[in-house]
C-alpha cells in the first residue's frame, strides 16, 4: 500500500459447499473485529462473497482464515487501494443465496460455463457467432461496456433468468449452436448465470475469467475492447484501465453513479437528488436527504465520519 492509498480493499468469493454456514458465521465476525476489518461478507449453503477493508495484515488474517474453509483453498480475491475506510461497520450475513438469482439447483460447483481469461477474451467476443452478455445491472452498464454486448436492462441480478427466458428465441435466432459469452464486474455474477444457460440447455457458453476488473486490470488499453468506466461497489464508484480511478461519483440519494454532465443538471442537488432520481422522490424524501447532507457536512468539518458517506454495499453485484 501507499501513503495516498493506505487501506487495502479485497474483493472476495467462492462457490464452496457449506453444511453449517452458521458454524462459520461468529468465528469469522470475532477474527474481523480482533482485525479492525469493515465490510460485508456474506454466507449461504453455496459459498461466501463480500468485500472488506482494512490494514494489509488484517486483510490477510481474515483471507487466511477463510482459505482454511472446504473448497475454498482457490478463494477468488481482487485487491485494490483506498484513501481511507470505505464501511462503516463489519457484517457476516447469513444468506440463502452468495448472489441472488432465485431461481432454485443452480449450482456453479457442478456445472458452470468455460472460463476463458482475459487475455484470450478479445478473439472470443470478435467471433461474429459469440452472442455477447453484460449481466450486470442497467445503471452499471449506462456507464460502460464491451462494445457490441447486448445490455439486458435489468434492475437487478434476479431480473436475469426471466429476461433470458423471454428473449432466448430472438438472441440464437439463425443460429443452430449459439455460443454465449457472459461477464460481470469480479465474475460471480457471470458464473452463476452460465450455470443458468447450462441448466436451460445451452452446451457453449463462456464467461470471462476475474471479470471486467482483472481485464482492465492485465489488458493494455490499446488492445482493449472495453468502452467507458467500470462501477464498482465502494468508494471509488468507478475504475478504468489499469484500475486507475474513474470519474464517476455517488448520488446519495439514490446509490446510482452520476457523472460530471449529471452534476450540472438543473435535477443535481449534493446528497439530495439527481437526474436519475429527481421524478422519484417526494418534496418530504427531499427535505430529509438534505437534512442527512446537512449532517454530512458538518461532520466532515469536524473531522469525522458519518454513516451518509460510506458505501455499505458488499459483492452481492
Amino acid at each position: 500500500m501507499t501513503e495516498q492509498m493506505p487501506i487495502l480493499v479485497a474483493a472476495l468469493y467462492r462457490f464452496a459447499a457449506f453444511d453449517m454456514p452458521e458454524a462459520l458465521q461468529f468465528p469469522l465476525q470475532r477474527l474481523c473485529k480482533q482485525q479492525g476489518i469493515k465490510g460485508t461478507i456474506l454466507l449461504a449453503s453455496e459459498g461466501v462473497n463480500g468485500t472488506i477493508a482494512g490494514t494489509e495484515g488484517g486483510i490477510a488474517a481474515i483471507i487466511d482464515h477463510i482459505r482454511r474453509w472446504p473448497g475454498c483453498a482457490e478463494l477468488d480475491v481482487k485487491y485494490s487501494g483506498a484513501r481511507e475506510m470505505p464501511f462503516y461497520r463489519m457484517k457476516v450475513r447469513l444468506k440463502q443465496e452468495i448472489v441472488t438469482m432465485g431461481v432454485a439447483g443452480i449450482d456453479p460447483k457442478r456445472e458452470v460455463g468455460t472460463y476463458v481469461q482475459p487475455k484470450d477474451w478479445n478473439a472470443l467476443i470478435a467471433d461474429p457467432d459469440t452472442i455477447l452478455i453484460d449481466t450486470r445491472n442497467d445503471y452499471e452498464v449506462g456507464i460502460g461496456s464491451f462494445e457490441g454486448a447486448v445490455d439486458p436492462k435489468t434492475k437487478s441480478f434476479r431480473d436475469f433468468p426471466a429476461w433470458f427466458r423471454e428473449n432466448r428465441a430472438a438472441l440464437t435466432a439463425g443460429s443452430n449452436k449459439p455460443k454465449f459469452a457472459m461477464f460481470c464486474t469480479g465474475g460471480i455474477r457471470c458464473e452463476k448465470s452460465t450455470a443458468f444457460l447450462k441448466a436451460e440447455g445451452i452446451d457453449e457458453v463462456y464467461h470471462l475469467e476475474g471479470g471486467i476488473l482483472r481485464y482492465l486490470e492485465t489488458v493494455p488499453a490499446d488492445q482493449s475492447k472495453w468502452q467507458g468506466e467500470c462501477f464498482v461497489f465502494d468508494e471509488r464508484v468507478s475504475v478504468k484501465h489499469g484500475l486507475e480511478l474513474g470519474s464517476m461519483e455517488l448520488c446519495h440519494a439514490c446509490r446510482q453513479p452520476i457523472s460530471t454532465a449529471d452534476k450540472a443538471s438543473l435535477h443535481y442537488i449534493t446528497g439530495v437528488a439527481c437526474p436519475h432520481c429527481f421524478d422519484q422522490r417526494s418534496e418530504a424524501d427531499r427535505a430529509r436527504f438534505a437534512e442527512r447532507q446537512k449532517q454530512i457536512t458538518l461532520a466532515k468539518r469536524r473531522g469525522k465520519p458519518h454513516i451518509g458517506t460510506k458505501s455499505c454495499n458488499s459483492n452481492d453485484e
